[in-house]
């Protein structure tokens, strides 16, 4: 039978040679297909070069630091998961990790399993698809509209790529258009625990999602306060 993993190839990029090899070798007796590279520039060469559908990154290394590198291949590859490896513990720097495009972010040290669980858990987010009883072309006026499945916002002259993560929660408050999700609500449905820290990365995405709209759409994302969020499109 077939190993599910090997249709995973991870761009590992650590500057630690010690760690860096561990990883590798840890990550391909697990069936990941995995290239080392030792700084954020031979890492964003090497994804250039070859064809990689997962990146898991430190975020300080020489050269191109682990932030640099995810917004690089954002640019190029906007719906890549990114899992940020660190030993920086400060709220700002996971924040701006998820700023820079990242999906998850782990500190060191971690166990193996950990990493492995983080890996399976955004490849499931990244590949998951919506059930067929709902609709996955959402409508938000003016022409405007968001597809789910592609993970795009466009119009009739531009068109923003969003990550799995902003696409799970611009469907999940589509699916819920003018009625408000509960902030406990789409902390579990989309990053699957509703703590602190999550909460506060869920901001970010709104954040974000927010941008994305004013550039497309009438439609809004709407603060309850104390209660959560609502999407009103306003389709006249």
């Amino acid at each position: 039978m077939k190993d599910m993993n090997s249709d995973i190839s991870i761009l590992l990029a650590e500057d630690d040679p010690n760690l860096g090899t561990f990883l590798q070798s840890y990550l391909c007796s697990k069936g990941y297909q995995t290239k080392l590279c030792h700084n954020g520039e031979e890492a964003f060469e090497v994804f250039l070069s070859g064809k990689y559908n997962f990146c898991i990154t430190d975020i300080m290394m020489p050269i191109k630091d682990g932030f640099t590198l995810a917004k690089d291949i954002r640019k190029k590859d906007p719906h890549i998961p990114i899992l940020f490896l660190t030993a920086k513990t400060l709220e700002a720097d996971r924040l701006k990790g998820f700023q820079m495009g990242g999906d998850d972010y782990i500190t060191k040290p971690f166990s193996m399993d950990e990493l492995l669980l983080r890996i399976q858990a955004i490849s499931r987010r990244s590949h998951s698809s919506s059930p067929s009883s709902n609709p996955t072309v959402f409508d938000l006026g003016q022409q405007a509209q968001f597809d789910y499945i592609k993970q795009t916002l466009s119009n009739q002259t531009s068109l923003i790529n969003l990550t799995s993560k902003e696409s799970e929660l611009l469907l999940l408050l589509c699916l819920n258009e003018n009625e408000v999700v509960e902030r406990s609500e789409a902390l579990v449905k989309v990053w699957h625990n509703d703590n602190y820290f999550n909460a506060r990365s869920m901001d970010v995405y709104i954040t974000k999602l927010r941008k994305a709209l004013r550039n497309i759409s009438p439609a809004e994302i709407l603060n309850v306060h104390g209660v959560g969020f609502k999407l009103v499109a306003n389709k006249e």
